[in-house]
């Protein structure tokens, strides 16, 4: 009951920004490392009234500073109202609305829905994870493993990846959530970003990588935990705990 009504939350979310766009990325302005524009503070507001109908708990976003002060409850709503602004502001399809209901620390339920894609990736503990109704099932190819990440080509942490393992394939994509999303479902076999990583980036598609039998880690190979700091040093997720090894090792001390 809760995971279909919060794909339909996130789903027509991501429908109603994706129709008022133009009105809702002009003047956009970069605060540190993030551009914000009036789409996210718009889409935050939706989330707020919609969750609060499904279920009234907690709310942590990333639009929402004031809910990071605070010790964390037992039970919350983790947003990332829109994840990949920047691809949202450029017209690059790479950008989500998503949801996960966190329970002691963990995802139990999440939601995640790239409009420009239509795509609509669902899990709940337990359950499996699904891409429009079709279940997920990680799989992996040591011979053939394709990297992906958000530059055109290789670039940084990514470059050295595709060279030390020797990668066969490249694959460009836009927000962190949609890069593990397609992990997930095979699109992928490996992502890896040695930047600081905020858990509304990847608590709700931790889950979706979870249930369909893939990999996610801190980048020196240790699980995470939304614990403690928002804030996580790095991300690695894989179709294989053994390219999460290897990872580690290489780059686990950056």
């Amino acid at each position: 009951m809760i995971q279909s009504k919060l794909a339909e939350i996130v789903t027509n979310i991501g429908k109603n920004i994706r129709i008022k766009k133009h009105s809702l990325v002009q003047n956009g302005e970069w605060h540190g490392s993030q551009l914000k524009t009036k789409a996210d503070i718009f889409a935050h507001n939706l989330f707020v009234e919609k969750l609060n109908t499904l279920e009234k708990i907690p709310i942590i976003s990333e639009e929402d500073y004031r809910t990071q002060i605070f010790l964390r409850p037992d039970r919350y709503w983790l947003i990332d109202p829109i994840d990949g602004t920047r691809s949202l502001v450029d017209g690059y399809p790479g950008w989500v609305t998503q949801a996960a209901l966190i329970e002691n620390g963990y995802p139990v339920v999440s939601a995640i829905y790239a409009p420009d894609l239509d795509q609509l990736y669902t899990a709940s503990v337990g359950n499996g994870a699904y891409l429009n109704g079709v279940k997920l099932t990680s799989k992996y190819d040591n011979n053939n493993i394709r990297l992906i990440d958000n530059y055109a080509k290789p670039h940084g942490i990514a470059y050295k990846v595709m060279k030390d393992l020797n990668c066969a394939d490249y694959i460009e994509c836009g927000s962190i959530s949609l890069k593990i999303c397609k992990v997930a479902d095979n699109t992928a076999d490996l992502f890896v970003k040695d930047v600081f990583i905020r858990d509304w980036d990847i608590g709700a598609p931790m889950l979706i990588l979870n249930e369909s039998d893939g990999f996610i880690s801190n980048l020196n190979g240790s699980p995470i935990e939304l614990s403690g700091s928002f804030e996580k040093k790095g991300v690695i997720a894989s179709t294989s705990k053994s390219l999460i090894y290897k990872v580690s090792r290489l780059y686990g001390d950056l």
